[in-house]
């Protein structure tokens, strides 16, 4: 007899937790789990990758930061659904989705902690520690995210980590290297870096910028291509301009050909200060790509450092120049460190292995 299982997040926007809960639903095994998906806010483009599944999706539509009207709808669904197992992702779902699955009597609750978020504030990690008493445990996928709730107050013992799962890389029909240059106006020889994520503080865009900045004294070909869009964009842009490197930094937006992007780079940075498990940095090594990124828990656990790619002490945008001049300086061992972390994506870091391990603590939880 099939387990029915109700996930819940806020949207289906591009992010990363958005991806993974998408894999995972197309990936459960329909003999034995039958998927829901309930949208707490809004839908998303990702939506039509969950509807192409033929998973269905239920919209609640909350309009405000405490909507009771909203508690209400996710309540009703979840009372029509009789779920045996609802799975919460991201702060919102999280509060909203525990606390009426509880109330509705659902036989098993998991929560899902998916970076370390300093931007909680007390009443936040509040409700976290309160509900994590009555979940039957919390996933998180990464060490430095569990360790960030450890200190938050939420007993070690409530985890479960399970590491994001990345899909082989397959590369998209597009535009040839030259093409690409060409449609951004850049000459023959450039030299790509890519930094691709939402233009928000924690990612520290402007650490990039600066490093570009210092690369270009010696590498007048390098180019930082940004990919993504975000609240932050006009600042950066205006940050650009007072660097006064705006020819060589170039923002892209939004784009859906990112996998036709990633084999003309030469390699793609994250500069952030703090990530659960970066999603960019897991596509890129799956493309081949050696990776520079910031010091911090969730890239320790993704990249082996002088092997897979380099780590760089937070904000150390000189030591970010430096790695990112060896790297275009010795081609030979920047296709060393790309094979060596495909070959790690495929080994630790698969979709199937992801599953296959929500599968198994499913079976467990519903089991007790």
């Amino acid at each position: 007899m099939t387990k029915r299982i109700l996930q819940i997040i806020p949207t289906m926007d591009r992010g990363g937790a958005e991806k993974q809960l998408v894999l995972l639903a197309r990936g459960l095994p329909r003999e034995e789990f039958d998927v829901h998906v309930a949208l707490l806010t809004r839908g998303g483009p990702r939506e039509k990758d969950v509807t192409a599944a033929g998973i269905p999706v239920h919209r609640i539509d909350k309009k405000f930061k405490i909507d009771p009207l909203a508690y209400r709808r996710l309540s009703r669904l979840i009372g029509k659904l009789e779920p045996d197992l609802v799975q919460t992702w991201l702060f919102a779902a999280n509060a909203y989705g525990r606390a009426a699955a509880i109330a509705n009597r659902v036989p098993h609750v998991i929560g899902s902690e998916r970076s370390v978020d300093p931007w909680k504030r007390g009443y936040e990690l509040a409700i976290d520690r309160n509900l994590a008493k009555r979940s039957d445990c919390i996933v998180v996928n990464s060490l430095g995210t569990q360790a960030f709730y450890e200190k938050a107050g939420i007993p070690r013992g409530k985890f479960r980590v399970i590491p994001n799962g990345v899909e082989p890389f397959v590369a998209a029909d597009g535009s040839s290297r030259e093409e690409l240059l060409k449609s951004l106006g850049l000459p023959e020889g450039a030299r790509l870096i890519g930094a691709i994520g939402r233009l928000w503080p924690q990612k520290r865009v402007k650490d990039l910028i600066w490093a570009t900045e210092l690369l270009n004294n010696v590498h007048k070909n390098a180019y930082l291509l940004v990919i993504g869009d975000g609240p932050q964009r006009r600042s950066l842009e205006r940050y650009r301009f007072l660097v006064r490197i705006e020819e060589n930094v170039r923002f892209l937006g939004e784009r859906n050909d990112v996998p036709a992007i990633l084999p003309h780079l030469d390699m793609v940075c994250l500069a952030s200060s703090y990530e659960g498990q970066s999603n960019a940095v897991m596509e890129a090594m799956s493309a081949g790509l050696p990776v520079v990124a910031s010091d911090i828990p969730g890239n320790r656990e993704l990249i082996v450092e002088g092997v897979t790619g380099f780590l760089v002490p937070v904000g150390d945008r000189g030591e970010f120049a430096r790695r990112m001049n060896r790297l275009l300086g010795d081609p030979d061992l920047a296709r060393s460190m790309g094979a060596a972390g495909c070959a790690r994506m495929c080994e630790e870091f698969s979709v199937p292995k992801m599953v296959e391990r929500y599968a198994t603590l499913y079976r467990e939880v519903i089991g007790r």
